[in-house]
Parts: C-alpha cells; structure tokens; sequence
C-alpha cells in the first residue's frame, strides 16, 4: 500500500494547497493519505516550521511548499506498478 504524510498546520494556505491537490490525485490511484498536525508538537514544529508543507511518499521526502500534481502521479503510477 502507498502511503502520503503531509506534514502542515491549520490556516497554512500552501498546505491547504498541496493537499487538493494530493485528494485529485487519490480519486484516481488509492493510497493512505495522513495529514500531520505540527502544531503543538515541539520537535514538529522545530523540524519542519516554516518549511511546510512537507510531503513523503512512502517515507521519502517528495515535495516541499508545492505539490507538482503530474509529478505526484507519477510517483504513485510507478510505486503501483512494483
């Protein structure tokens, strides 16, 4: 199973973002989706900040800020066929 943490805080408009742009793309290949709440955790917090959102595919950092849709698709398009 494939799956995208999305590491980002209420009213971040980047990460709002990333993730419309993450959901298109499930509608059209399944995987787990989790959303990481950095706030109010300290080590979060001090790891990612301002550098949010953070995207990992599979535990692997894929993007950062902004979420390439195509280039999301692909990822998972090849992640589906191993």
């Amino acid at each position: 199973m494939i799956e995208i943490d999305i590491y980002s805080r209420p009213g971040c408009h980047l990460c709002d973002e990333a993730k419309a742009v993450i959901e298109r793309v499930q509608r059209r290949f399944a995987f787990v989706l989790r959303v990481i709440d950095i706030e109010g955790d300290p080590a979060l917090e001090k790891e990612y900040g301002e550098q949010i959102p953070v995207v990992f595919v599979n535990g692997n950092k894929a993007f950062k800020y902004h979420v390439d849709e195509a280039e999301l698709e692909e990822k998972v398009k090849r992640l589906w066929k191993t």
